[in-house]
């Protein structure tokens, strides 16, 4: 299989993004969960700029893809955080990654959050609906691509020779 095109997107571009989503919402979210760690930063831009106040952070951990060869679909995450159930009972929850690829860990954040009582919408910067495992899309999403993001805090931390390194580049 093909090494994915990497793209590098700059602050700028990120902001873009935010404000091409905003405008999306058809709805006032009472709240964000945002999937840790990756959709910390876009988490915060968004809540900022749609007036979110309440902010919860969810990480899952599913097993290596080495564990899954015959079964990736079939594997269920582990929950490393999660909010509790009267969190987000009856409440309109923003779930934010910063990007959608086979879209497995987004979706299972999403479809716990509905079995906890909440009311999720599902959000990413980037959608890559040609890696996506899913028969579902995010609900909000700011651009397609058919690139492996690299984003401004990943250079910032990491430098961009390790993040290429780290992503096959």
């Amino acid at each position: 299989m093909d090494q994915p095109r990497n793209e590098f997107i700059s602050w700028r571009e990120v902001s873009k993004l935010v404000s091409l989503i905003v405008p999306q919402f058809d709805t006032v979210f009472d709240s964000i969960v945002i999937v840790s760690p990756s959709g910390i930063i876009p988490a915060g831009m968004l809540a900022a700029a749609a007036g979110i106040k309440e902010m919860m952070i969810a990480q899952v951990n599913f097993p290596p893809d080495s564990e899954l060869e015959q079964s990736k679909l079939l594997s269920w995450p582990n929950f490393i955080h999660f909010p509790d159930n009267e969190q987000l009972l009856e409440k309109k929850v923003l779930i934010v990654n910063n990007a959608w690829g086979a879209g497995r860990t987004t979706w299972a954040i999403h479809k716990r959050v509905e079995t906890a009582g909440g009311n999720p919408c599902t959000c990413v910067l980037h959608y890559n609906p040609y890696r996506n495992l899913l028969k579902f899309k995010p609900d909000y999403y700011g651009a397609i691509t058919d690139a492996y993001i690299i984003y401004p805090w990943d250079i910032d931390q990491a430098g961009p020779a390790r993040v290429l390194l780290e992503n096959g580049g």
